[in-house]
């Protein structure tokens, strides 16, 4: 079988050249080509501008033999987990062969070479932005890293972007056709086969294009979850939450924008951040994804959820004995470690007044986030809504806001009452 992953938003001859290739591929071996086609969001978490039947149906008179639907991954997870997940999708459905493209100044062996250097650190989701084509280093790279799980891989055949008069872009495509009213310009329609043009002027009359975000209740969502609320979402760090607080009301999309690049988010973890808000994408259900896949071994080494935990750790040891954080991290990467496990189950304090302490019981829940001045802090709901400062160690603070701010690492706060007073658990994962 010869494989394509692609959004193919919309199938443009750029892509019909993938699947030519494939077709050259499979007239040797007498393969069937199969289309895996990302289904619900695209692999850059936003929504489809053509619904997923239609992008099917493209595929399919472009050349392909089949389509295969993948979905559910890309408002949950980064590219660094759902390309292993993709990967091995494929190598298991009996792909022998993977089509796809690069630069057309991008040699096959340097492409290699550089996959080969992060599959042996087991390095996926650092690869540098000035490297050329780096999401098909990391495909090349994740292809190396399973051969270890499967004892093969898929032989890959790269050929050179289509470039007519510059690089095409389904980006560009969709803004022209939107720009143009919902018409598709003559300058974009030679970009694209007589197959897509039908069915996009087939699609655009259904009203179907563009396909939209559930905008009303990310709004919604944004103007009234508390702090603690928030803090359940995947993908929202402390400063993120900051920035949404502090931006409210909320009433248009550009204001959504500009609060994460305020957060310091790039364009595609705010797709994430704002898919995951859309569809209320818990951190529990994120960490019990991956913790799914590492069972499986697709999850590398460097992105386990055990080690997201142990990085926190270490860096919070190191930082109370006056190292900076950013140079424990890269004593981390190059393979320190600690004697000490890291902590999973700790106990903090806070501040509340009698008459609220009367109120509270033992198993209650307290919602752990970080306030307006970067404290971190609990709340607790005993008939109505208290709130206070958490009182920990320095090195214990230091480790729970790195995991606040790992994205995806659920934080559990519950009330012990003790002999000697009222403590918060702090509970790491999913104990």
């Amino acid at each position: 079988m010869i494989g394509i992953s692609a959004d193919f938003d919309p199938v443009h001859k750029g892509h019909v050249k993938l699947i030519q290739k494939g077709r050259e591929i499979a007239e040797e071996t007498g393969d069937e080509v199969v289309v895996y086609l990302n289904k619900g969001y695209s692999a850059n978490h936003a929504p489809f501008f053509v619904p997923y039947e239609a992008r099917a149906e493209m595929a399919l008179k472009a050349g392909a033999d089949r389509v295969v639907s993948i979905e559910g991954l890309h408002h949950r997870l980064t590219l660094a987990y759902t390309v292993p997940i993709r990967i091995a999708m494929m190598i298991e459905d009996g792909a022998v062969d993977y089509v796809d493209a690069a630069g057309v100044n991008v040699s096959v062996p340097m492409l290699t070479k550089k996959a080969k250097q992060f599959a042996e650190k087991g390095i996926f989701s650092g690869i540098p932005r000035s490297l050329p084509n780096r999401n098909v280093i990391r495909w090349f790279a994740v292809n190396e890293f399973l051969y270890n799980k499967y004892n093969r891989k898929m032989k890959f055949h790269i050929i050179p972007e289509l470039s007519m008069g510059g690089k095409i872009s389904g980006r560009e495509i969709r803004r022209a056709i939107i720009e143009n009213n919902m018409e598709i310009p003559s300058e974009v329609e030679e970009f694209l086969p007589s197959s897509t043009v039908k069915i996009l002027k087939r699609e655009i009359k259904k009203g179907t294009i563009p396909g939209y975000r559930d905008l009303p209740i990310i709004i919604k969502r944004m103007n009234t979850y508390s702090r603690a609320k928030l803090m359940e979402i995947a993908h929202l760090n402390a400063n993120a939450i900051n920035e949404i607080i502090k931006g409210r009301v909320y009433r248009e999309e550009d204001q959504i924008w500009a609060v994460f690049r305020r957060a310091g988010y790039g364009p595609v973890l705010t797709r994430l951040a704002i898919s995951a808000i859309e569809q209320n994408v818990t951190r529990v259900e994120v960490h019990n994804l991956i913790k799914s896949y590492e069972k499986q071994g697709l999850i590398p080494t460097d992105q386990t959820i055990d080690k997201v935990i142990q990085r926190a750790w270490f860096v919070a040891n190191k930082t109370v004995h006056g190292i900076k954080s950013s140079e424990a991290h890269e004593e981390f990467r190059k393979g320190s470690t600690l004697k000490s496990p890291p902590d999973l189950s700790f106990d903090g304090g806070f501040n509340i007044r009698s008459f609220e302490a009367e109120k509270l019981e033992s198993n209650m829940d307290a919602k752990i986030y970080v306030d307006q001045n970067g404290v971190l802090s609990c709340e607790l709901r005993a008939g109505e809504k208290i709130k206070s400062p958490l009182k920990l160690p320095a090195k214990m603070a230091t480790y729970l806001r790195l995991l606040v701010d790992s994205h995806f690492i659920p934080i559990k706060g519950t009330v012990i009452k003790k002999e000697r007073g009222i403590r918060i658990r702090i509970e790491i994962g999913e104990n």
